[in-house]
């Protein structure tokens, strides 16, 4: 356990990042669009971006991180953070909403799995795997934290209380934790990540294939359903006629789910190839929604959304480098893996607004189906990456 220290604390760290920081927005959703009046559009318009702005700060957290800031820059990172949602608690106008969650996106950048990543890979080098791991299967439950905490706290006050407190949590226990998990792995540090810098990543050659498009497109799509499934989960379920307490429990679930399928994966990684792997994602996610579609009429086909899209989605994050090094090669990985980044947290982004452009036009009724077609589109491109991953230069002519 001493060995592991650094990784136990860190992974504590995350779960409580990602549980105040961001599944309380889609904990809260429906709390707020009650009480303050705007449009879910409106809304979710924040949460995307707040993904954003984390999206187009990364390549600088990469770079801090590189000069050994990284206990600085997580914890304080995550301070900010529970700062800026205490704002939330505050707000009364829109444009406060969106201040607030857009400084809330810049923190998120350097708090979140992707500055912890890199700070492991830095001090563990060939063992950063299986701490990778361990740490996404503890911070996995950070959904099951968030939901129902949310739900209680905003049912027995209100929603700026929940958000209070939420933002208390994340500054005096997630930055601490923070702050000394990442100077231990800091003080341990034995390699030195390469980040490329945003315009270095746009002018790479293997930007011109287009076997590094299609995979980039397909796993955006992946993040795309994931994104718009999760933010609008609450209002989907309420819609399908799922009494609002069992919507909390379904959510909360939903963290937990995902760490089973990793473990899964584990399991199986011996018997099954990456690419088999890879395709059951898309399969799985798309089952997950035709269970979604069909629990208005069978609210127990809930449970098997559950297990199936918390599991999928739970796999498809660590699949994703793995199988982008299969099909797009090792060299000049980082480059290439900073660039699939770029293009996932853009799906990411977009999920949320999006997904409430949709429900304006034709509700969930449309959003829906909607998702059943990413989940396929996302699936054929991928089969066409990987067919044609050993011809690139066929699909860059």
């Amino acid at each position: 356990m001493k060995k592991d220290k650094a990784i136990i604390l860190m992974a504590m760290g995350q779960i409580l990042v990602w549980a105040g920081l961001f599944y309380v927005f889609p904990a809260l959703l429906l709390k707020w669009e009650h009480s303050l009046g705007w449009s879910r559009a409106d809304l979710t318009a924040a949460i995307t971006l707040a993904v954003f702005a984390s999206a187009f700060t990364s390549p600088f957290v990469g770079r801090l991180i590189d000069k050994g800031k990284g206990p600085q820059l997580m914890a304080g990172s995550a301070c900010l953070g529970g700062i800026s949602l205490f704002g939330v608690s505050l707000i009364t106008e829109l444009w406060q909403f969106y201040l607030a969650w857009g400084l809330i996106g810049i923190t998120l950048a350097g708090c979140l799995y992707e500055p912890c990543f890199a700070l492991v890979t830095r001090a563990r080098g060939a063992r950063a795997k299986q701490a990778i791991i361990l740490i996404t299967l503890i911070a996995g439950f950070a959904g099951a934290i968030s939901f129902p905490m949310a739900h209680t706290l905003a049912e027995t006050w209100d929603w700026r209380t929940a958000v209070r407190v939420f933002a208390v949590v994340v500054i005096f226990t997630a930055s601490p934790l923070l702050w000394i998990s990442a100077s231990l792995l800091e003080k341990t540090g034995i390699h030195r990540a390469i980040v490329p810098k945003t315009y270095e990543i746009l002018r790479q050659p293997f930007m011109a294939s287009g076997v590094f498009w299609l995979l980039a497109t397909g796993f955006a799509f992946a993040a795309l359903l994931h994104g718009v499934a999760l933010h609008h989960l609450l209002p989907i379920l309420a819609d399908r006629g799922i009494h609002q307490d069992v919507a909390v429990v379904a959510a909360a679930f939903i963290g937990p789910m995902q760490v089973a399928g990793r473990l899964a994966m584990m399991a199986a990684e011996r018997h099954v190839s990456n690419n088999g792997i890879a395709i059951s994602c898309f399969v799985v996610m798309g089952c997950s929604v035709l269970l979604l579609i069909g629990a208005g009429t069978t609210p127990a086909l809930l449970v098997g959304f559950v297990i199936l899209f918390g599991g999928g989605y739970g796999v498809v994050s660590i699949i994703r480098p793995v199988i982008a090094r299969d099909i797009l090669g090792q060299d000049n990985f980082g480059a290439k893996s900073g660039a699939l980044a770029m293009l996932y947290l853009t799906g990411s982004a977009s999920a949320p607004f999006l997904g409430s452009l949709v429900w304006n036009i034709g509700g969930y009724q449309l959003v829906l189906p909607g998702l059943l077609l990413l989940a396929l589109s996302g699936l054929v491109l991928y089969l066409l990456a990987d067919k044609f991953a050993t011809r690139p230069k066929f699909l860059s002519e």
